[in-house]
């Protein structure tokens, strides 16, 4: 056992060893480059922790193994439950019926399509689309770590996937704006705020694409954005019980147990309960603060235990569903948001 008198030490050594490198991921985020574009120090951490994999990873005691494993798992849990923290009910209540509507069918179709472009067209695999496609529709790298325990991947395919939501979610923060500014993108503040929330990847992009247009748009994009994230928890109830029934007879015909995702139904407590705003904003701006750092300690430690040799039986499929994706979410999503506007 990971925490057994004989074995504690060294899984705390090993979770210290994580905490630095969550610092160091914390520090340079803050340099002036990563922080105007809006790099946040979740993928940081991933890519220092990949780094290390590939270097000098064959020098850590293997005593220490425990601790980067409890790390990628049980704290990654406990961070998506505090995550609950951002959000409350109210937040759903403000941006209004078109927000909700847009959100939660750009979340639907657009995993439905990368699900079957991803598995019918690409010959993807199973994991790997699945990740790639929650990061795409709900809320970038949070969404690949959260779901990542769902569908049991290895932590290279969830490296996989966030690669794919870094190199598109930047891509918005650039295109969405210039589109607007260039009158292509004919909507109001608000709306380019609902448009911008209900379609871009990371809470990161969505802040530097709103802002980068105006108050209106940041602030419409951010609450819209933050139904995306709340929707994390029937997405991954309806996932694990999905894929329980897609795999529903084991080899002896015995049927499979179907498997809750306990920390998405705490997520929708903590939520809950934030809504009654009984913690001061103060006190919640601290654990959001210690939750992003859980959440680095995480993408790092998920980027210690990936190693780059396994990247090259998956070649640039997972690119090409990514960027399939990004093309529904610029399109369809326009075209959604328009419709659903208009009829609201």
């Amino acid at each position: 056992m990971p925490f057994s008198s004989s074995n504690r030490s060294n899984t705390l050594n090993g979770i210290l060893f994580v905490a630095l490198f969550a610092l160091a991921a914390k520090y340079i985020a803050g340099f002036p480059v990563i922080r105007h574009l809006q790099i946040s120090p979740l993928i940081v951490g991933i890519v220092l922790g990949v780094f290390y994999a590939n270097s000098l990873r064959s020098h850590l005691p293997e005593a220490w193994a425990p601790g980067i494993l409890f790390s990628s798992k049980t704290l990654l849990r406990a961070a998506i439950i505090f995550y609950g923290f951002r959000i409350t009910f109210q937040n759903i209540a403000d941006v209004g019926a078109e927000g909700i509507g847009v959100s939660v069918s750009m979340v639907t179709l657009t995993f439905i399509i990368g699900y079957l472009v991803g598995t019918k067209v690409l010959k993807l695999d199973l994991e790997t689309t699945i990740l790639t496609s929650a990061g795409s529709s709900i809320c970038g790298a949070a969404a690949v770590l959260a779901t990542e325990p769902v569908v049991n991947a290895k932590p290279y395919k969830s490296a996989i996937a966030v690669s794919t939501v870094v190199i598109f979610g930047t891509l918005s923060m650039f295109l969405y704006p210039f589109l607007f500014r260039a009158g292509f993108i004919p909507f109001d503040a608000k709306t380019m705020g609902v448009f911008i929330g209900g379609t871009v990847h990371e809470v990161a992009h969505v802040v530097a694409a709103g802002n980068a247009i105006g108050e209106v748009t940041a602030e419409t994009a951010v609450i819209v954005k933050m139904i995306r994230v709340m929707m994390i928890a029937p997405f991954l109830l309806v996932l694990g019980w999905w894929l329980s029934v897609k795999f529903s007879r084991s080899k002896n015909g015995q049927a499979k147990k179907v498997t809750i995702p306990w920390f998405a139904v705490f997520f929708i407590l903590v939520a809950g309960f934030n809504s009654f705003n009984l913690i001061p904003l103060s006190v919640v701006s601290v654990i959001n603060d210690f939750d992003t750092f859980a959440l680095t300690m995480a993408m790092t430690a998920l980027g210690m235990e990936t190693n780059v040799k396994n990247f090259k039986g998956v070649g640039l499929k997972p690119i090409y569903l990514a960027g399939i994706i990004y093309v529904w979410l610029l399109f369809g999503g326009f075209f959604l948001t328009k419709f659903v506007t208009a009829i609201i």
